[in-house]
């Protein structure tokens, strides 16, 4: 049996004549760049969400700049962010001007908030919570954390749409702001690039909205430098579409995750989700000894299912961060986990019998290994 790490053809081919009529519509409408059906995603969206205001970009790591860039962050200021995270959340810094300083995880590979007081510096400005694997990070924490010292809450929310705490509170509605990746690979995704902001403040609202669009007011008039980096319309009503699903393929990635966790040998470490809270689990990711990992992960590929690491490269050991001062060392539980970490297939489309199939291939696997 081959089990892929994901396979979006099976969510196209069970979309398509959806996705064909509402291509069609739009073509007919001669609307493709901040159309209707643009405006009522981001409306949708919003709701979903519970949050005032939603703003489609063209990616999600746009987002995280726009946003910096509308809280006037850039050079000279820096901004906190997670070291275990995709190079997209430091790289929104770096291009909104900014510098990033990286921040250790926990053990659920959240950003640890007793080590932000021991690296912001008088020039920090917000710090950036990554809900990694689609886990909330201790939002309330990081919240009064960010009052007490001043600084801006931001959520890099790419992974994590529908996570929500036990009062319900949805991410993207904690922070200032926060910006969502919809990337094919994302649990709520289009069919290409694509992203949206999250805010119930006005002025950032306004403020994104013009950096979205060279800054225009109107056809004529720029009212400040901005960008290019628009949702299409054809990738709007896609994102409609899939908006109606969100909620069964979310209860579908927790079952499986809750199918993982039960039957996989406790020989290695398994995510937890804390009493109360709704993890949407992007990733499913397992620890390993660092010693065994890549002959788990190559027995696992001989009999056919595919897996990945989420990240191999810690964000401050990257070459594009060595003008940055790290080394290896600096960063413990970050470094610890990127020699550690597996992540296992999942997908809503993904069968139960395939699940099985990995469930019993990497038991035995595991279990046949001396540690």
């Amino acid at each position: 049996m081959q089990i892929p790490f994901v396979d979006l053809s099976r969510e196209a081919t069970l979309l398509k004549d959806e996705i064909k009529e509402e291509i069609e519509l739009v073509l007919k409408s001669g609307n493709f760049i901040n159309g209707p059906k643009v405006k009522l995603f981001e409306e949708k969206f919003a709701e979903f969400c519970g949050v005032e205001h939603a703003i489609s970009v063209g990616n999600g790591s746009d987002g995280l700049t726009f946003i910096l860039k509308s809280l006037n962050i850039g050079k000279g200021d820096t901004v906190v962010c997670p070291a275990n995270s995709f190079i997209a959340s430091a790289w929104s810094i770096i291009a909104a001007g900014a510098t990033p300083i990286f921040c250790d995880v926990n053990d659920d590979l959240q950003l640890n908030i007793k080590n932000l007081s021991d690296i912001i510096l008088t020039s920090t400005k917000a710090v950036m919570g990554v809900h990694l694997t689609g886990k909330l990070c201790d939002v309330e924490e990081i919240s009064k954390f960010c009052v007490k010292n001043n600084l801006f809450f931001i959520e890099d929310a790419a992974q994590a749409i529908g996570a929500a705490n036990p009062e319900g509170l949805k991410s993207g509605s904690f922070g200032v702001a926060a910006s969502f990746s919809l990337h094919p690979l994302k649990n709520l995704s289009v069919y290409g690039d694509g992203g949206i902001i999250t805010t119930n403040d006005f002025e950032i609202a306004k403020k994104v909205t013009l950096l979205r669009n060279h800054g225009l007011e109107n056809r004529d008039k720029s009212k400040i430098w901005g960008f290019n980096s628009r949702l299409d319309e054809i990738q709007a009503a896609i994102g409609l579409i899939k908006l109606k699903y969100i909620d069964k393929w979310t209860d579908r990635y927790i079952e499986i995750a809750k199918l993982y966790s039960e039957k996989i040998t406790e020989n290695v470490s398994k995510p937890q989700t804390k009493p109360g809270y709704k993890d949407v689990y992007h990733n499913y990711i397992i620890k390993v000894p660092t010693i065994s990992r890549e002959k788990i992960m190559n027995e696992l590929s001989k009999v056919g299912i595919e897996t990945k690491i989420h990240y191999p490269i810690p964000l401050h050991l990257q070459e594009c961060a060595n003008s940055l001062g790290y080394k290896e060392g600096d960063i413990p539980n970050t470094e610890l986990f990127a020699k550690s970490m597996i992540s296992l297939p999942i997908f809503p489309l993904l069968k139960n019998v395939e699940v099985d199939y990995v469930i019993e291939n990497l038991n035995f696997i595991v279990n046949s290994l001396s540690f």
